[in-house]
């Protein structure tokens, strides 16, 4: 992918979810959200510290490795401390924070060698799917928001960054809960959207949406319309996540039904 064009993807994407928070007042960035503990502002505080931490793992790799081990001791409880730290800031800073990251980051890597590799707190990643990432952070964060406060959103033009993620995601997702990795290949089936070879016997169908959602752990597979033939996709599909780090805790059957 070309990094300039995904630079534009994020900032289209982050735009979108601005757009939902500048209308809120203080009671409404205080408004809970489907992660436990967490509200408005807080999902907001972790895209902004995330993007920051992108930045410098563009801009200052050796940096960004030497703070890295104290994030990976205990992912959980640095991604709480940071919601913790921020927690009192107004709803005005955080997005003005928010928006400045999202700048910052996209003109670092526009500038960047498209060749590096980028660290992070999984595997180093190509720079593109270093501002891929992002996206599909902010997108899955965006859901939250949106969740709480009701909102319908429309399906975003940005949701094939996001599933392919998920998809390139497949052996991850078994490895960090101590699993055997599979040795068979995936093919998911979202519409135009189609990853895998054409000849795998473990297949996903189903709209891009449900499957982004499943696999950023926003929505219980069960809450969804995928289908699953083989069996590694049907193990796989209720352990999908398309992000870095341990495991999610995903949200409850039903819970959105």
């Amino acid at each position: 992918m070309n990094v300039g064009e995904l630079c534009d993807d994020l900032l289209a994407e982050r735009a979108d979810l601005e757009a939902l928070l500048e209308p809120l007042d203080e009671a409404g960035w205080r408004t809970p959200t489907p992660a436990p503990g967490w509200q408005v502002l807080d999902q907001v505080t972790h895209l902004a510290w995330f993007d920051e931490a992108a930045t410098l793992a563009i801009t200052d790799p050796e940096a960004f490795r030497s703070g890295r081990a104290e994030v990976l001791a205990d992912v959980d409880g640095f991604v709480d401390r940071v919601a913790r730290e921020h927690h009192d800031r107004s709803g005005a800073d955080v997005l003005a924070w928010l928006h400045r990251t999202g700048g910052q980051l996209t003109t670092a890597a526009r500038a960047s060698d498209p060749t590096v590799r980028v660290p992070w707190y999984g595997p180093a990643m190509t720079l593109a799917s270093s501002v891929t990432a992002r996206i599909m952070e902010t997108w899955a964060h965006g859901q939250d928001v949106a969740d709480a406060l009701g909102v319908e959103r429309e399906p975003s033009p940005r949701l094939p960054h996001v599933a392919f993620l998920g998809w390139r995601a497949f052996a991850n997702s078994f490895r960090v809960r101590g699993r055997p990795e599979p040795e068979v290949a995936l093919r998911v089936e979202l519409g135009e959207v189609v990853l895998g070879p054409p000849d795998a016997a473990d297949v996903v169908r189903g709209s891009l949406v449900d499957f982004c959602l499943v696999a950023t752990q926003r929505r219980h597979p069960a809450d969804t319309g995928l289908r699953a033939e083989g069996p590694v996709a049907t193990e796989w599909l209720g352990i999908a996540q398309a992000f870095a780090g341990p495991p999610g805790a995903g949200r409850r059957r039903g819970q959105f039904a």
